[in-house]
């Protein structure tokens, strides 16, 4: 996928896939291109291609009531790739997600991240999530949220969650989270 729009350097994905019901996977996906006043061949191939890139071409003609949660996830980051970012942000993407669904949609967004050659940038509260994508966990104090500490973590990919570093490094971020949110009770 060759990035072409200029003007586009930043895709973002929502907690909430944020899907429009009238409108089919593809048309979700093509409601990002509508600014780029591109010819509607061009909109439905690039479309295709971003779901294709995450696994749905085969159900680009599906409305969001007949996809699994999983699958509409994966619509809301192809229509944030196909305006081809440099960065994507992610706010918490996974989180009403079951865990195998969850774990497949990391692999798939790892994959996406090292293919397209972009930063992405995620929210999670979840330490294990955190964990199994990050190349850097930036951690954040409580009210008001402030750096608290960056790490980084030197782990090859795949990882593995039950891994011995792996959990060395969960227990680690869970005592930094639990050390964070006791001094915010203690603080007025």
């Amino acid at each position: 996928m060759v990035r072409q729009d200029p003007d586009s350097h930043i895709g973002y994905v929502f907690q909430d896939d944020r899907l429009l019901p009238w409108r089919t996977a593809r048309g979700n996906v093509e409601f990002a291109l509508e600014p780029l006043r591109l010819t509607t061949p061009e909109r439905r191939r690039r479309a295709l291609e971003a779901l294709t890139l995450v696994g749905l071409p085969a159900f680009a003609d599906r409305y969001p009531f007949q996809l699994s949660g999983g699958m509409r996830s994966r619509v809301a980051i192809a229509r944030s790739l196909v305006r081809r970012p440099h960065v994507l942000l992610l706010d918490e993407p996974f989180s009403r997600l079951d865990g195998p669904t969850r774990t497949a949609l990391h692999d798939e967004l790892l994959q996406l991240k090292q293919s397209l050659a972009m930063t992405v940038v995620m929210v999670t509260h979840d330490v294990d999530e955190a964990v199994a994508l990050a190349d850097r966990v930036v951690v954040l104090s409580p009210r008001p949220g402030r750096i608290r500490r960056i790490i980084d973590v030197r782990l090859d990919h795949p990882r593995n969650p039950y891994g011995s570093q792996e959990n060395l490094l969960a227990r680690h971020l869970r005592q930094m989270l639990q050390d964070a949110h006791d001094i915010q009770e203690v603080t007025p």
